[in-house]
């Protein structure tokens, strides 16, 4: 995998990991990352929703792994070797996200993140919790708790 590299230049900012789902950008606060792995052997467990892949055993820990495409109710990809499961802290609890690839580490200052329900789009998108501004575009930072609260 490539080396992250971290750009931004605000005061008041935080960094985030991008990564892309489909053709979008999303970030996460990268205090919730514990890591970034290739796409290990996920075992299934049955009666699961279907955006729960299953679990892996990482390093002797149990982690579920949840696809944020379908979670998204977008179609299905084959992994490939561009495709992360990021392992992220949800309240003491690590959940593994595969995503389709991992862009980076950004800083995103507080003035260029804006409430998503500011824009008027006609629906809440409950995971959306800001859209950050950057010179790489748009990114649309994700509720953690809200994206694994079903689960």
């Amino acid at each position: 995998m490539d080396e992250l590299e971290i750009q931004g230049g605000s005061t008041t900012q935080a960094l985030y990991l991008t990564f892309a789902v489909g053709e979008e950008d999303y970030g996460l606060e990268i205090a919730v990352v514990i890591e970034i792995i290739g796409v290990y052997p996920i075992t299934e467990v049955p009666e699961l929703p279907a955006y729960i892949k299953g679990i892996i055993n990482l390093r002797g820990r149990i982690v579920p792994v949840m696809d944020v495409r379908i979670r998204f109710n977008m179609e299905p990809m084959e992994y490939d070797d561009r495709t992360c499961i990021v392992v992220v802290d949800v309240q003491g609890t690590n959940i593994g996200l595969i995503v389709d690839t991992v862009r980076g580490v950004i800083n995103i200052g507080d003035e260029d993140i804006t409430d998503p329900s500011s824009h008027r789009s006609g629906y809440e998108n409950r995971y959306i919790n800001g859209i950050g501004k950057t010179s790489q575009g748009v990114k649309l930072l994700l509720n953690l708790e809200r994206l694994v609260a079903d689960y």
